[in-house]
C-alpha cells in the first residue's frame, strides 16, 4: 500500500516538479495485465492518473466501484514510491481513499465544478482540471484547482479526436497559467520535443503500450526536457 496520506504542501511540491504525468487507462496497455505494464513504467514517472474507462466508449463516465478498485490496485502497486495518485473524474473515490494515500482527483468540463470538489476534499487534495481552449484556461485562474490538462494537442484514438489543437497553442495555454499545465492527447516518441518549452506532459498509451514501458517514459522524459 502507498505510503500514509501527504500534506498538501508536499503534495503540491511534488507536483511542481512533476513532468511525466501517466494516466493509467487499462485498456491503453494493450496486454492481459495492465499493472504490469504500470509497475514497469513507475521508475520513470512523477503521477499516475488512474482512469478507467468502458472498453469501446472512451468517454463514458467511470462507476463508482470501478474506479475505486482500480484506484486501490494502484495504490498497493505504488507502495512506498513518492509519486502522486490521482483519480479520473470520481471525486468521491479520491475522498475515500485519501487516507489510504489517494492524492486528488482529475475533472472534465463536464464532471463536478471544481468549487463543489474543493469543498468535498478540503484543502489537503489535489485537483486537476481539463482545459480545451484558451477561455477554458483563464477561467481556471479563478477555480480551487492546483493544475491543468490541456488538449488535445495531437490526434488521439483514445478519446476519438481526428484531429488535435497543435503544440503552439499548448506553449500559449501553459504560458497564460500560473499553474502546471500537462499537455494530453497523442503525445509519444515521435513528437514530444514539440513540447520540450513546456517540460511537462500526460501520456497513456504511449508508455502503456510500448514493449518496454520503462525505456518509453524515460525517452519521453528525456524528450520533455532536452
Amino acid at each position: 500500500m502507498k505510503g500514509p496520506a501527504r500534506t498538501g504542501e508536499r503534495r503540491r511540491a511534488l507536483l511542481g516538479e512533476a513532468r511525466l504525468l501517466l494516466v493509467f487507462t487499462p485498456e491503453a496497455s494493450g496486454t492481459n495485465d495492465p499493472l504490469a505494464a504500470l509497475e514497469r513504467a513507475l521508475d520513470a514517472v512523477d503521477a499516475v492518473e488512474v482512469r478507467p474507462k468502458p472498453a469501446g466508449d472512451a468517454r463514458a463516465p467511470t462507476s463508482a466501484r470501478e474506479a475505486f478498485d482500480w484506484t486501490l490496485r494502484v495504490l498497493d502497486l505504488c507502495g512506498e514510491r513518492e509519486l502522486l495518485v490521482l483519480v479520473n473524474d470520481r471525486v468521491d473515490v479520491a475522498r475515500a481513499l485519501a487516507e489510504r494515500g489517494c492524492d486528488g482527483v482529475h475533472l472534465g468540463q463536464a464532471d463536478a465544478p471544481p468549487a463543489v470538489a474543493r469543498e468535498l476534499l478540503g484543502p489537503e487534495l489535489l485537483i486537476g482540471l481539463s482545459t480545451h481552449d484558451a477561455a477554458q484556461v483563464v477561467l481556471a485562474t479563478e477555480a480551487p484547482v492546483d493544475y491543468l490538462g490541456f488538449g488535445p494537442v495531437f490526434p488521439t484514438a483514445t478519446k476519438g479526436y481526428g484531429r488535435g489543437l497543435g503544440p503552439e497553442r499548448a506553449w500559449i495555454a501553459a504560458e497564460a497559467s500560473a499553474l502546471p499545465v500537462f499537455p494530453i492527447g497523442g503525445i509519444d516518441l515521435a513528437n514530444a520535443e514539440s513540447l520540450e518549452r513546456i517540460g511537462r506532459a500526460a501520456v497513456s498509451s504511449a508508455v502503456l503500450s510500448a514493449p518496454d514501458p520503462l525505456a518509453a517514459a524515460r525517452a519521453l522524459r528525456e524528450l520533455l526536457t532536452a
